[in-house]
């Protein structure tokens, strides 16, 4: 199966992708991430425009829907562009449907969302937090994406008669301790974020609901991040392994190299087919729409792993350096397989699902 873009949407891809390149080339990256300060990129994102794409215009966005927020993912991740709040912020919006203007301050870049879930585990099976009869939040969660860029946390919480709730909690509140992580991957951040008798506010939300919706949300963005990096790091093998020479002819055309880059290509492929499929199964809120997320959570990153292992090896020992740009994209597609689950975890999500007779 190949899926089809519309002609608007190949047109927003066109336009994001030729942003990214004037705006947030690998060497301008590179330097944000070596000063550990990416505000820059933040701001200009956010002002001309890119971060209310695929976000309801009620709520103060351009429009779209999770094909969109999925082209973002894909674009961001193939220029290696820092993405971390960007993503929590989409990821806490279905909690934020009924604040407007909480959105709307989110996307402007004044004040970015996140949810207080541990990166690794999948939103619907988070910890709960605690909560008290005033509405005071307490615990903690560690490794939040984007924590530490953000402004206001969406809060799973548990109240003491069992009742499951979202909370708003802001992050400079008092009660609030945030403490920045590093990551591998440095195009991301987490932080633990620690919350003891924490003032917030009830969001008028199916609190089930919403989380299994960021769980969906979250498998098919990190599975389009996962294809963005993996279609970058074919580009850069195909195009080294016609520069590298051994033996006096280019390696790329040694069999080995032509199939290992060929490996890489179907990755590719089928990987995009099945990430926007899944994202329009989401945006038409098709019954069997946790079924398509989880298998392109699982499929396309585990995918993407590989292929970094695969460009690694066509890149030979000049793939290791630090001076060369293979590693931003290598680290970022292992960080996805990861990231919200890993491919085990959402292949027992897949099976479990099933109607099996």
């Amino acid at each position: 199966m190949e899926w089809k873009l519309s002609q608007e949407q190949e047109d927003y891809r066109d336009a994001l992708r030729d942003w990214l390149a004037d705006t947030a080339p690998v060497a301008t990256v590179r330097r944000w991430l070596d000063s550990g300060d990416i505000s820059e990129f933040e701001r200009r994102y956010a002002a001309d425009g890119m971060a209310g794409v695929g976000i309801d215009e009620r709520l103060g966005g351009q429009g779209g829907g999770v094909v969109e927020l999925a082209l973002t993912a894909e674009e961001l991740a193939r220029a290696a562009a820092p993405s971390a709040a960007w993503m929590a912020t989409v990821l806490a919006v279905p909690a934020l449907a009924g604040r407007a203007e909480v959105v709307a301050e989110a996307i402007e870049g004044s004040s970015p969302a996140a949810v207080l879930v541990p990166a690794e585990r999948v939103p619907s099976s988070a910890p709960w937090l605690r909560v008290d009869d005033q509405g005071r939040v307490s615990g903690r969660a560690a490794r939040v994406l984007g924590a530490d860029r953000a402004g206001t946390f969406v809060a799973p919480v548990r109240a003491a008669d069992g009742r499951v709730a979202l909370r708003l909690v802001t992050a400079d509140g008092p009660g609030v301790e945030v403490r920045r992580r590093s990551l591998l991957d440095r195009t991301r951040s987490v932080a633990d974020v620690t919350l003891d008798d924490a003032p917030s506010a009830a969001l008028d939300v199916d609190a089930t609901a919403v989380l299994d919706e960021m769980a969906r949300l979250a498998a098919v963005l990190t599975a389009a991040d996962s294809l963005g990096a993996m279609q970058r790091m074919l580009d850069m093998a195909v195009e080294y392994s016609g520069q590298r020479r051994q033996f006096g002819v280019p390696i790329g055309s040694f069999q080995a190299v032509k199939h290992a880059a060929v490996s890489i290509l179907v990755g590719v492929e089928a990987g995009r087919s099945g990430v926007y499929y899944a994202a329009a199964s989401l945006d038409r809120a098709h019954e069997d729409r946790l079924r398509h997320a989880a298998a392109v959570k699982a499929q396309v990153t585990a995918a993407g792993s590989r292929a970094a292992d695969t460009a690694l090896t066509i890149h030979g020992a000049i793939g290791y350096t630090w001076e060369h740009d293979l590693h931003l994209f290598y680290k970022r597609a292992r960080l996805d397989e990861y990231l919200f689950g890993s491919p085990a975890v959402w292949n027992d999500l897949l099976a479990d699902s099933l109607r099996l007779v």
